[in-house]
């Protein structure tokens, strides 16, 4: 008879320590295991029983070399940036609901698109879905004759592409701050980011047509790199010629922005207004209060997992929403 509660082997329990301990059949074990037919209620509970007591975990290594799939997806995203971080948490569920998982490949200073890419293949995974900004185009198309590849936030001609419509979300700011009216509008520029190409033509665009001044400011998208941009232009530009509503890249970008101009001795929003993009949890905090460009990382999110266990997968488009908050308001005259 098997004992109440079966003591842990040093090494990883095998699938045999589960039949030993619970008194059954190797093959039993596997068919209650595998939640197959053939095994009584008694013999089922004692063997979960046993494999709980154990700690066992079935070798997912073992079983995809059976099956010839891994069951998992490469993931690769940029560290420090709020929405990749949503996008994952996202994909994350998407996954489970699927019945895979997620190998994540974060990108940074120390690990460029190349390398997370190539990590990825390695790890045996059947398609990868990642922001890639800089990587060229034919790279990630000749990649994705080996296995699918998803280009998430960047058109990729060639390869499926999940993205959100940067143009209609730039116009939908730009409206709303000339609306307020305003007409010396300021972007700080993304620089090589991903989309940063795409919402500085349309915020030139969108200016024009408004009959509104728009400068564009190389700035990159994070904090740092706002914040002193902006300094320099608040310091050098006379008060006259200064803009006086502000679309940052990102909402990381216009938190360094608002540090700008708070030095500056500048009130938000009746002396210049602000607005960011992405609506992370920057633009939520209180102190923020941020108006944002919002993209729908659900379904974002979903649109990216169809099309990667879907060969060949669709590419997709999918609206932004303006979220407005207190950082924006009428120009005071």
């Amino acid at each position: 008879m098997p004992h109440a509660s079966a003591p842990r082997p040093a090494k990883r329990p095998t699938l045999a320590d589960v039949a030993r301990a619970s008194g059954v059949s190797v093959a039993l074990a596997s068919i209650v295991l595998r939640e197959a037919e053939g095994a009584s209620g008694e013999s089922r509970a004692r063997v979960k029983q046993a494999a709980a007591d154990l700690g066992y975990r079935p070798d997912s290594r073992a079983r995809s070399l059976r099956s010839s799939r891994s069951r998992t997806l490469g993931l690769a995203l940029a560290l420090g940036e709020p929405l990749h971080a949503e996008l994952a948490d996202a994909l994350y569920a998407q996954a489970d609901q699927s019945g895979f998982e997620i190998i994540l490949g974060a990108t940074g200073r120390h690990r460029d698109e190349r390398r997370v890419l190539n990590t990825l293949i390695d790890a045996g995974v059947e398609a990868v879905i990642g922001v890639f900004p800089e990587l060229p185009a034919a790279q990630l198309v000749q990649v994705s004759k080996q296995l699918p590849v998803i280009s998430l936030l960047r058109k990729v001609k060639g390869i499926p592409s999940v993205i959100t419509d940067e143009a209609a979300g730039v116009e939908q700011v730009v409206s709303h701050l000339v609306q307020r009216g305003h007409t010396r509008l300021l972007h700080l520029d993304g620089g090589s980011a991903v989309s940063a190409k795409q919402r500085r033509d349309a915020f030139i665009e969108s200016a024009a047509r408004a009959n509104a001044s728009g400068q564009i400011l190389p700035a990159g998208s994070d904090e740092a790199t706002a914040f002193a941009v902006l300094r320099e232009y608040l310091e050098k530009t006379p008060q006259a010629e200064r803009a006086t509503a502000v679309l940052a890249f990102n909402d990381r970008a216009a938190l360094g922005a608002r540090q700008a101009i708070d030095l500056a001795g500048l009130q938000v929003p009746e002396q210049i207004c602000l607005a960011g993009y992405d609506d992370s949890e920057f633009a939520r905090l209180a102190h923020a209060d941020l108006t944002s460009v919002r993209q729908d990382v659900a379904a974002l999110a979903q649109a990216a997992m169809q099309a990667a266990l879907n060969s060949p997968g669709a590419s997709s488009t999918h609206a932004p929403q303006l979220v407005v908050r207190g950082s924006t308001g009428q120009r005071r005259a």
